[in-house]
């Protein structure tokens, strides 16, 4: 799927990835919805692949990088410049704040973490409602964004996010199908 350049495919593209994503995790058992990850992880270089444990840690990931994004946006439209990554993470080291989500929601449980990205998502996409096109993928309309466009990071947390958190899911139906669990 070609990376968003217009409203209406932001929208598509995060519903669409979003759906798909919700199918793939309704389709597994609830046993397997709640199992540790067993796929092998030794080839992998990204840290993400040691990181997230089990679906609730790739959801509550999700769902922190949506309230990244509606935190950054509603405090730079009412005039409060502010950074996407809170002090004192950077994108150098955007890393350690995932660790922060995953260490701060391991009390959650998978239930909650469900209803938490489901709500994140609407609230994501009422937030891109009011914005057009031109305000999502023009560069310099709005001087908080830097170099980049609004919608950028809207895809980033919506649909791209969706297709990272899919990978991570096929991989475990995998190792799960492998090992004789589904």
């Amino acid at each position: 799927m070609p990376r968003p350049t217009t409203k209406a495919e932001l929208i598509k593209a995060a519903s669409e990835q979003f759906e798909k994503m919700q199918a793939l995790i309704d389709s597994l058992p609830e046993g397997a919805q709640h199992a540790a990850f067993c796929f092998d992880c030794s080839a992998k270089k990204e840290a993400h692949w040691t990181r997230d444990k089990n679906l609730r840690d790739v959801l509550i990931h999700l769902y922190e990088w949506h309230r990244l994004l509606q935190r950054w946006v509603a405090a730079n439209q009412s005039g409060e410049a502010m950074p996407f990554l809170p002090a004192p993470y950077t994108w150098k080291t955007y890393g350690d704040i995932n660790v922060a989500f995953w260490e701060q929601h391991q009390g959650t449980s998978l239930e909650e973490a469900k209803q938490l990205l489901i709500t994140s998502h609407e609230n994501i996409l009422a937030l891109a409602e009011p914005f057009s096109t031109e305000e999502l993928f023009a560069k310099g309309v709005y001087k908080w964004v830097g170099g980049s466009t609004l919608g950028s990071y809207f895809v980033s947390v919506t649909a791209s996010h969706y297709e990272w958190a899919i990978k991570k899911i096929k991989a475990q139906i995998k190792a799960l199908k492998e090992a004789g669990e589904l």
